[in-house]
């Protein structure tokens, strides 16, 4: 079913809502973009067939590609290269977060005089920016899992320090956003199942987040169950256009709901991000229970609530807890961080991490340093008794 929608952006949602990229361009008044995305979907007949109309229309299109699945400060300043150089007069960021995240920092930065890490996500940073140059940005989804499409920040590797950084400007937000399930079809079971996961994870943790954001928390909740009825369905049957497209919004909708904090979650996936170059969906999807565990005091009656809402025979923690468990073993996701090849060498380093990331700041309970590196030694060895009070 198609639909528009403006919140936080103008978003056109619905089966073949492709076919508007050329007229999208026009409408931002954009006559030459740069379509960012990964080698990967590069290669994918769907960017080719979108770069085609977009040069049958009469648009100078060009495409990037030179992107890893944990974006670095160097594909940045690469692409700004490509754009600068080819005269680009804006951005279709076209994939997953990869993609989407790369997409939005090139847009930002192409015309700044200031450094991207000036711009990291402390204080207010992102005055440094001229906001009047940053170029406008068209964001095209290839899973639904990171939401970045309605994101006002990126996260970006900075290699030589190890450590994701949050880039972030208001105006980074996407003019326009096209939602077409039809795109996110040949994506594998085990790719659909951890974005699906990432994006459970924005609205759980936005939900259980102690800031004060009525509105945030409602769209959370909402998430959590679009989530709850079509996630397994869109890994059992990848062409089921229906889950597709609700899973779509679903990860929009997480991305919407996390203006009110995330959590532990992020906190742990951000620097296991960058030591071990993981999936970062799989990595929430993977501690989500270690995490609730670890939270549970502060927000068992919360969780509670929303079990009711997601309508489970046993709704209090307990059962949302076997809930999440049992959705994990569903979709194939592993129980432990070790599945993927992590080990407890660098539990220290990573405690440090988590406990100075942004995104502990708004976890209901304000972990140390060491209880975040039990928290995730606990993941590794899969041990829920470690964390359980």
């Amino acid at each position: 079913m198609k639909a528009n929608w403006s919140y936080p952006t103008a978003i056109r949602c619905g089966t073949g809502r492709i076919d508007e990229l050329p007229q999208a361009c026009r409408d931002l008044g954009m006559k030459a973009p740069l379509l960012v995305t990964d080698s990967g979907l590069a290669a994918m007949p769907m960017t080719g067939e979108a770069v085609a109309n977009l040069n049958e229309a009469g648009l100078r299109c060009a495409v990037f590609s030179d992107v890893r699945p944990n974006p670095t400060g160097e594909n940045i300043a690469d692409g700004v290269r490509v754009f600068l150089s080819n005269n680009h007069d804006g951005v279709i960021a076209f994939g997953g977060g990869s993609g989407l995240d790369a997409g939005k920092t090139i847009a930002l930065m192409a015309r700044q005089s200031c450094s991207l890490w000036e711009l990291e996500d402390i204080g207010d940073n992102f005055k440094r920016a001229d906001a009047a140059a940053i170029a406008p940005v068209i964001a095209v989804p290839t899973t639904a899992g990171t939401g970045s499409e309605v994101g006002r920040a990126s996260v970006i590797l900075e290699e030589k320090a190890e450590v994701k950084r949050i880039i972030f400007h208001p105006a980074m937000l996407p003019k326009i956003v096209i939602l077409d399930p039809e795109l996110t079809i040949g994506l594998p079971p085990q790719l659909t199942a951890a974005t699906g996961m990432d994006a459970l994870s924005h609205s759980l943790e936005a939900y259980c987040s102690p800031m004060f954001h009525p509105l945030a928390e409602g769209i959370a909740v909402e998430g959590i169950r679009l989530v709850s009825e079509f996630l397994s369905r869109a890994v059992a049957n990848g062409a089921d256009i229906e889950a597709r497209e609700n899973m779509l919004v679903a990860a929009s909708m997480g991305a919407t709901a996390f203006q009110r904090g995330l959590g532990a979650m992020h906190a742990l996936a951000h620097p296991l991000g960058a030591l071990y170059n993981v999936h970062h969906g799989m990595l929430n999807a993977i501690l989500m229970p270690y995490v609730l565990l670890a939270n549970r005091e502060k927000i068992e009656t919360r969780i509670a609530r929303v079990g009711r809402y997601l309508d489970l025979q046993k709704p209090g923690f307990d059962g949302f807890l076997e809930w999440v468990i049992n959705l994990r073993k569903r979709i194939g996701i592993p129980n432990d961080l070790a599945a993927i090849e992590i080990d407890t060498r660098r539990l220290e380093r990573i405690g440090t991490m988590a406990a100075e990331d942004p995104s502990a700041g708004t976890n209901p309970i304000s972990f140390t340093a060491n209880q975040y590196a039990t928290i995730c030694h606990a993941a590794v060895t899969g041990d829920f008794s470690a964390i359980r009070p």
